[in-house]
């Protein structure tokens, strides 16, 4: 027998029990869709929430920064936000160091207690 044909009979007839050469690529296609909505979608949304919340900033808001600090917004900049923390106590920050706005009045329930 020769070379050419014992190679084409070889790869003529599939081995069995081998799998098709689809399912790797199925597996990365089901891989990269879970990442996408079990990762990447989710943080993606979060960002788009904190972006809207500090584009919506403004004088009188009651905010809560990454490091816990607690104050009222007195002064909106381009890239920094001063916050009142007490009567002549300020705090300068950059806005995406807001994490979260408070309803109105939670300063002022927190400091009667």
């Amino acid at each position: 027998m020769s070379m050419i044909t014992l190679v084409s009979a070889v790869g003529a007839t599939p081995a069995a029990g081998q799998p098709s050469a689809w399912q790797p690529i199925i597996m990365l296609v089901i891989f990269g869709l879970i990442f996408y909505f079990m990762l990447i979608r989710p943080q993606q949304k979060r960002a788009k929430e904190h972006k809207s919340l500090v584009e919506a900033l403004q004088k009188g808001d009651e905010v809560v920064t990454m490091g816990g600090v607690l104050g009222r917004v007195v002064k909106v900049k381009d890239h920094y936000v001063v916050i009142e923390l007490t009567d002549n106590v300020e705090i300068t920050v950059q806005k995406h160091a807001v994490s979260a706005t408070l309803p109105k009045g939670t300063l002022d329930d927190i400091n009667r207690k």
